[in-house]
């Protein structure tokens, strides 16, 4: 199947020369369904039980057309005067794009530790790199557009920074500082402006006592 999705698109591969964002503001419709059959081709994710334990390696698009669980990290940034730091997700992404969610997300590359990752990962989104921790993790499955569904287990990180990020464009579109009550208030006013796993996030943090 990946071969004839190749196949399929190579006339736009070309493309990929270009800022993603070109292609975007250019009006082709065509532009990100296309990028992200290909880039989802190239990488591979960690597939997991639910205990977290490896099963195996797969192409990205294939475990998420097959709804298959796999290992992900998602982080939160907080700073000095107890907001949180939020992105909104580009337009480019695969799923859940131009909704705000948590400060970075992601998945460890095969033989990649979560340690590594979430570094790896806040740089090239956020532009910055802090100390983070882990404090909990979960499981979530949510179904997205192009057929393509999201199980995860995902592994929460919570670190402190208090300067204003540089954001990778092609990543994110937007980014604030914003207090908890008032993002709790607005997640409930408004909660389709937001991503699956942050509400499933916010809703773990609070039973935990976070």
């Amino acid at each position: 199947m990946l071969s004839i999705r190749h196949k399929q698109y190579k006339c736009q591969v070309f493309f990929l020369f270009l800022p993603i964002s070109d292609h975007i503001m250019s009006g082709n419709p065509n532009f990100v369904h296309h990028y992200i059959l290909i880039t989802m081709a190239i990488e591979k994710v960690i597939l997991v039980d639910e205990r977290d334990r490896q099963t195996g390696t797969m192409e990205k698009i294939e475990a998420h057309e097959k709804a298959l669980l796999h290992r992900a990290f998602s982080i939160f940034i907080f700073n000095d005067r107890g907001e949180m730091m939020l992105q909104k997700r580009s337009l480019s992404k695969y799923h859940s794009p131009g909704l705000w969610t948590n400060a970075c997300c992601s998945h460890p590359r095969p033989g990649e530790s979560l340690k590594e990752a979430t570094r790896r990962r806040i740089l090239e989104e956020m532009g910055f790199q802090c100390k983070m921790n882990e404090v909990f993790s979960f499981i979530y499955k949510a179904a997205f557009d192009h057929g393509l569904t999201e199980h995860e287990l995902d592994h929460v990180f919570f670190g402190v920074y208090n300067g204003a990020p540089e954001i990778n464009l092609e990543e994110v579109a937007e980014w604030k500082w914003i207090h908890i009550d008032e993002l709790l208030a607005d997640v409930k006013a408004n909660p389709d402006n937001y991503t699956v796993w942050f509400k499933i996030a916010l809703k773990e943090m609070g039973n935990k006592g976070y």
